[in-house]
């Protein structure tokens, strides 16, 4: 049982905020390995599964003449954030909070190659009267059309259920299911051509995202003015957290369109910069040069006094998305990026070595033992 220290000055990480991936990942691990030996029932409707999916952040299955890629994810507490800022502002976040829910989908689903398609809502409330706050209501509606439309995907349908005693009475939990296609075949990214020389472009984030928000809760409540104290001339605390995820559909949709075929890629969520180390081969990613850190992001550094291992370990310090392309299509790859507004950097390069990725600049090294994910 970790002791929380609640001294203003004590450092504050992500396994005190309440979320311990030592204990989540482990469970994770096992439903995989179930889920591995379900495989079989494909073959009963003439389809299989591309085994080298399982384990990534979308679930491909081949079909014959095309793949079909399928993932679910939730926002988080991110809603919790945009509620408590309703009670301080007396506006509604929601339609921010709704591209957020659909880009912890989409920027999934697009890593192993696949345009989206279509996107299913889950929105369970507390109660019946949450749907009953008008302009609430229309916020989530207004902001998930936008968000579908930017992807360029159909809003399928969903469920609303109100769950009194599951869910907190006033409160939604948000979670999106989305399906893309992989079509030509060739576009399939899971990793197979990663190899040595391989270039690493990270993608701008635009701020936390929607990872590491119970540690950024919790430090509100350090805060002399909470939610409203200031991160810098423009934003306070909790604008800047509600600034919702970018939609990196355009630039992945781009890409294939120029003819660049990505070896490899990462949605850096959970896990921070460790997850630039998801491939399951054994490489070195060496990165030698850092995106700008948001301000909310530096500011949560700063307050919550992390060092940088904690920091980097946990957020994602600007780089939203990894792509692993070819030397030769690196810069090919950021011009593309910035066309779609999204600015892009040549951060490193893939090595033969141990699993491990070496932050050169911070003299950061995360190795193989700090994420288990298979």
């Amino acid at each position: 049982m970790h002791r929380m220290d609640d001294r203003p000055d004590a450092p504050l990480t992500y396994h005190q905020a309440g979320v311990d991936y030592d204990l989540i990942d482990p469970l994770k691990v096992a439903a995989q390995r179930a889920a591995a030996a379900t495989a079989a029932n494909l073959a009963a409707h003439g389809a299989g599964e591309v085994t080298a999916s399982r384990g990534e952040s979308a679930y491909v299955v081949d079909v014959g003449p095309f793949l079909l890629a399928s993932i679910v994810e939730c926002l988080g507490s991110k809603a919790l954030v945009a509620d408590e800022m309703a009670k301080l502002t007396g506006r509604s976040y929601y339609d921010a909070i709704a591209q957020d829910t659909i880009a912890m989908a989409v920027n999934d689903l697009i890593t192993v190659g696949a345009t989206p398609l279509v996107v299913q809502a889950y929105w369970a409330a507390g109660g019946s009267d949450w749907f009953g706050d008008a302009q609430r209501a229309k916020a989530l509606v207004d902001g998930w059309k936008r968000a579908c439309d930017r992807c360029g995907v159909a809003w399928g349908g969903g469920e609303t259920p109100a769950l009194a005693g599951i869910v907190e009475s006033g409160r939604i939990d948000l979670a999106a299911s989305c399906t893309g296609i992989v079509n030509p075949k060739t576009r399939l990214s899971v990793g197979e051509r990663l190899a040595g020389g391989d270039a690493i472009v990270l993608l701008a984030a635009s701020g936390i995202h929607a990872n590491g928000l119970s540690l950024a809760r919790k430090l509100a409540e350090r805060l002399p003015q909470g939610y409203l104290t200031p991160v810098d001339s423009t934003q306070n605390f909790g604008e800047a957290l509600l600034v919702p995820t970018p939609l990196y559909v355009p630039v992945t949709e781009a890409l294939a369109r120029a003819g660049v075929v990505p070896h490899y890629a990462a949605n850096v969520t959970g896990h921070g910069w460790r997850k630039l180390m998801r491939h399951p081969a054994d490489f070195t990613y060496r990165v030698h040069t850092l995106p700008p850190v948001p301000p909310v992001l530096r500011f949560v550094q700063e307050h919550a006094r992390l060092d940088d291992r904690e920091a980097y370990g946990t957020f994602n310090m600007g780089a939203g998305f990894a792509l692993y392309v070819a030397a030769a299509d690196a810069q090919r790859c950021v011009d593309v990026a910035r066309s779609q507004g999204v600015d892009a950097w040549i951060a490193g390069r893939v090595e033969a070595g141990p699993k491990q990725v070496v932050v050169e600049p911070l003299g950061l090294v995360f190795g193989a033992g700090e994420l288990q994910l298979r």
